[in-house]
């Protein structure tokens, strides 16, 4: 049977774990693996075994490729073609096709620069692949450890009263090297770290300049090398071209996560210092604390717009701290984010402005239809969305964010918006439809009619219900039984569930 096909590398998988030095896996004795041609440094990111005359169409690149030459006819070609595929090594078994490794193999690795390995008899392929897998896991945990000492180390000192300084000295100590807080015209604003030579630090300021957002279509991030030094540029959130650059020997497995982390913390730190939107909004915020209404603080909150609130909780069930609600406000394109506290249900609130766009279509009566906000699911939350709203409503928006959330944790979806009342619902004037729905659930209690309008949302799934609003599936029987009661109404009849849905959509 064929292999399949090679994936582009659009669509590659990403390695599973940092990569592994050869030399880990030659150290491994019980493996009884000899190196005996190519050089001693490579990289394994995968383990592949494969008998094909030309494996090169179902290589990824950086596999250690173990085979015992079934077809090999011409050595020099197919390690040509193994080292255009980009294969880190390749390991070749003895018995029972060849009785010792071919000499031609061993001459075209050389030739070639391809590490050889001789793989005894007694050791069979899939030993081989569990051993790498398992080096693969140690080096993955050894790298979570290390980005979460970084992360606590950064958040430490993020609440320093000198924050920006604190967090580019603790990046630096913990990539050791040099981070740099640059403008977009390369003028130094902080600095950590041992300075690099003159060289690599204007080469350092010339690729911050690539990822400076002064026009459009820059990159976020950069990287490049200048002798033995990496350089990196991350281009932060804010609008006024502020980067941080790095200068390091070498790259380790996670410094990308961890300098991540910091571009996050400085992207909300600096926030102060880049234009006047943010303290605008600083200030919207103090005059709102001493007694302003809405109307008079939304022209300095701004956009014109409406705005949009998201409640958003990890999907993992764990509670987000102040940390990783920032980078999905940040992600979000949000500063004005809520973590909430940690004795509460683990909600992030985000404030979400409204972004320019295109004018949308105008409905019959010359009003603007109402539009959906355009957010997309992110990896690891489930989120509820409201939709777009004035300034003036945002405690309504809140509530509908809040049962858009509980419905999309019970249907065990990524995002679920609030949708606004369209179709036949939207034909009946507002002001005669919330005093039918008033009058109509008069004798509901606020969460009578919460668990009822969930109830109905989720078809009638006991289960579902209970889940959303986080109580036994036996309290949503007993609830919904007594809306039956005190509205006198049979609610396996679709004609009242339709009813009873128009109403409570109103709220």
């Amino acid at each position: 049977m064929d292999e399949p096909s090679m994936p582009t590398p659009a669509s590659a998988p990403q390695p599973p774990a940092p990569p592994i030095p050869l030399a880990e896996l030659l150290a491994r004795e019980d493996l009884g693996l000899r190196r005996i041609a190519g050089p001693a440094d490579a990289d394994l990111l995968w383990v592949h075994t494969s008998e094909m005359a030309d494996p090169y169409p179902y290589l990824l690149g950086g596999e250690l490729l173990l085979s015992a030459g079934v077809l090999l006819t011409d050595p020099d070609r197919y390690v040509a073609r193994l080292v255009e595929a980009g294969a880190a090594a390749l390991g070749f078994g003895v018995r029972p096709v060849y009785e010792a490794v071919p000499e031609a193999l061993v001459e075209a690795c050389d030739r070639y620069g391809l590490p050889l390995l001789e793989v005894p008899p007694e050791t069979p392929f899939t030993t081989i692949a569990r051993a790498v897998w398992r080096l693969m896991a140690e080096a993955r945990h050894r790298e979570l450890r290390r980005v979460t000492r970084a992360q606590q180390a950064l958040a430490t000192a993020a609440a320093r009263p000198d924050p920006v300084p604190a967090v580019l000295h603790q990046l630096a100590t913990q990539l050791s090297g040099r981070a740099v807080l640059l403008t977009a015209r390369g003028e130094e604003v902080h600095a950590a770290g041992r300075r690099p030579p003159p060289e690599a630090s204007a080469a350092l300021t010339r690729l911050a300049r690539v990822v400076a957002r002064e026009r459009p279509g820059s990159p976020a991030s950069a990287t490049d090398t200048h002798g033995d030094t990496h350089l990196a540029a991350y281009a932060l959130g804010g609008g006024e071209g502020l980067v941080l650059s790095l200068a390091t020997r070498g790259r380790e497995p996670g410094d990308h996560t961890v300098a991540g982390i910091a571009v996050v913390l400085l992207s909300l730190l600096a926030a102060p210092h880049q234009g006047a939107d943010a303290a605008d909004r600083s200030a919207a915020l103090v005059r709102l604390l001493l007694g302003a209404t809405p109307a008079e603080v939304a022209p300095l909150l701004g956009p014109d717009g409406p705005w949009t609130v998201i409640h958003a909780r990890r999907s993992d069930g764990t509670t987000a701290d102040a940390l990783t609600a920032g980078a999905l406000g940040a992600s979000l394109g949000s500063a004005l984010v809520d973590a909430g506290r940690e004795d509460d249900d683990g909600t992030v609130r985000v404030l979400l402005p409204a972004t320019a766009r295109e004018a949308p279509p105008q409905g019959d009566d010359g009003e603007e239809p109402p539009q959906p906000p355009t957010v997309p699911p992110h990896p690891g939350w489930t989120l509820g969305v409201s939709t777009p709203t004035p300034l003036s409503a945002l405690a309504a928006a809140d509530t509908r964010a809040a049962r858009a959330l509980a419905h999309a944790e019970a249907t065990r979806t990524p995002l679920k918006v609030d949708a606004p009342v369209t179709g036949l619902a939207a034909l009946i004037p507002p002001g005669q439809a919330a005093a039918h729905a008033r009058t109509l659930l008069a004798p509901l209690t606020p969460p009578l009619a919460d668990t009822l309008r969930c109830w109905l949302s989720l078809h009638g799934s006991w289960d579902r219900t209970a889940v959303a609003l986080s109580v036994h599936r036996n309290t949503v029987r007993q609830r919904i039984g007594r809306c039956a009661e005190l509205l006198d109404v049979d609610l396996n009849d679709m004609d009242v569930r339709a009813e009873l849905w128009f109403a409570l959509r109103q709220e």
